[in-house]
Parts: C-alpha cells; structure tokens; sequence
C-alpha cells in the first residue's frame, strides 16, 4: 500500500524505515535536494515540493495514509505560524481528496497549565506561549475542514491528532550528556514537570492508528510516569556515570535560558503540567515498550 511523510524527520524516518519492512510502498515531501537523494538511498520515494508553496505541492501521490510530522526548522527564513498553519493549510488542501487517513503529529504545548495540573484530552486548550497558540490553531484546521471524529463523513478523510510530550529516544541525548559532564548548570526550574515519550512508543502508536476508523480524534501520547526536571536529569547522570547536575538560579538562570537553543525537554519545563495517558492505554491499547524513563533512558543512551 501507498504511504506518505510530510515531515520526514527523526520521526518520519522511523515509521518509514517500518512501513518499508512490512512491505509497503513509501513516499516523502523532502524541499531538500541531498534529503532527496537520502531518501531514494533508503527506498523511500522522495517528492521535491514546500509546503509554503503551495504550487509544489501538486505531485503529491494518492496514499493510504499520509503522516504529517512536520517540525520547525529554526535556520529557515519562514516563521512558525507559516510553517504550522499556513503550510498545514496548503497541504490539507492537495492530501485531503487523495487519502483516506491522515495521523498529525502535534504536541502537548497547547496546554497552558502552570501548576503541575493533571491534563487529558478533555482538558482546555489555553496555551500561553505562541508555539501553544500556533499548535492549537493548526489542530483547528482540521475540526474546520471536518475531518475530526463524527463530524468526518464516513468514506471520506478522516485525521487523528497526536499530542506527543518531550520526544527522547536514539541520537536525542548527546548535546544534555556533554553538558552534564562537563558540569555546566541547566538552565530552568528543577522542580518544574516533565512530560516525555520514547521515539519507540511514538512509532507504535502512529502503526496502532493506520485504518482504524472508530479513533477519538485526539490522544495524547506521553509515557506512564511524568518526572520533575531533577529527576530527569540526576537519573540521566546516574546512567552516564556523570557528577550530579546543577542549575542555574536567579539572574544566571534567565541569562542562560535565553543563550542557549532549548530542546523538547527544555521547552516542555516550561509550562508545569502533568499528562495523563490512559485514552491511548485503555482505549487506543498501546501497551508502551518504556512506560517511564527508567526503561527508555538506558536504551536511548545506549544506541545514541
């Protein structure tokens, strides 16, 4: 059957990598001419086109299911809302007659609680931060064009939503293991909850949705055990065989936190909350691989 990626990164290449094993025949959106070459290197058909212009998008291929896991690409001349929205936009208007299920990779930014609150997907979405807001209103485009739930006619395209939490997992760790080796402070409150998802149990819960047509609209996708910042990190120096992490207090802290690139665990302190997984447990039934972090740290750092 005929796959497609819109965003084939560290995600993207990992459900790929599976879809090709189980035979299927799979095809990428890459704007990149050595992505290109990448992906014909490892049987993924490469499609050259941007999602920001929306006039490359024409040679996309009828597919099954199309996985949309597009990320923020910091080094590129368009903003977020260009590349969230606006390129969402353009893309749902060339897949949505040509597919039969697409499976979104959105994140649990768009949850603007502060004080460690458990969350779901029933909690209210009012996200603080502009990458939140920018998520939300992207979501909103496929309620918009029905495509969510039971307002998706039944024959026509429906979608699915994933939230994913901090993604950790292979290649993922190496810039916070140098820091904590060499003793640098980390930026950001210790005490603050972290919401994480190990790369494995990402890709089997986007397998779990391909052709189930009774899926809720939303899931959030975060492991069984939500850590503070301490906890993550004291562990992953215990794993490394590092000295204990320090942070950066008072002004230290906000000059840091402003010089240095935050990755999703970074980014993912900053709004204090607590994820709640039991729809795609109990009702999904993604029996996770690495229900915390003291099953997937050693095995990120390990292959990383």
């Amino acid at each position: 059957m005929q796959k497609l990626i819109i965003g084939c990164g560290y995600v993207g290449r990992e459900v790929a990598r599976r879809w090709l094993e189980a035979g299927h025949d799979v095809a990428a959106l890459t704007r990149s001419e050595a992505n290109a070459q990448q992906f014909s290197e490892l049987g993924i058909q490469p499609v050259l086109g941007e999602i920001t212009n929306p006039e490359t998008l024409q040679g996309l291929p009828e597919s099954e299911t199309v996985l949309y896991a597009v990320g923020f690409d910091r080094s590129a001349s368009q903003s977020r809302h260009e590349v969230y929205v606006e390129g969402l936009s353009h893309a749902l208007s060339v897949i949505k007659e040509r597919t039969q299920q697409i499976i979104y990779l959105s994140s649990t930014s768009v949850y603007g609680q502060t004080a460690g609150e458990w969350v779901d997907e029933t909690s209210v979405c009012e996200p603080e931060r502009e990458n939140g807001q920018i998520c939300l209103e992207a979501e909103q485009l496929f309620a918009q064009q029905g495509l969510l739930g039971e307002a998706a006619v039944e024959g026509n395209t429906r979608a699915v939503i994933l939230r994913l939490a901090g993604i950790y997992g292979p290649g993922r760790l190496l810039a916070r293991m140098e820091q904590i080796k060499a003793g640098e402070p980390l930026a950001g409150r210790p005490d603050a909850w972290l919401n994480l998802i190990h790369l494995d149990d990402i890709v089997q819960t986007i397998l779990r949705c391909e052709g189930d047509s009774q899926l809720a609209s939303h899931y959030l996708v975060s492991d069984s055990r939500p850590v503070t910042r301490q906890e993550y990190y004291e562990t992953l120096a215990q794993l490394i065989e590092a000295p204990q992490p320090r942070f950066a207090t008072g002004e230290a802290a906000d000059v840091k936190s402003k010089s240095t690139r935050p990755n999703s665990t970074e980014r993912a302190a900053g709004v204090n909350k607590r994820c709640d997984n039991r729809r795609l447990r109990e009702e999904l039934g993604v029996e996770l691989q690495y229900p915390s972090i003291w099953e997937g740290l050693s095995q990120a750092i390990k292959n990383t």
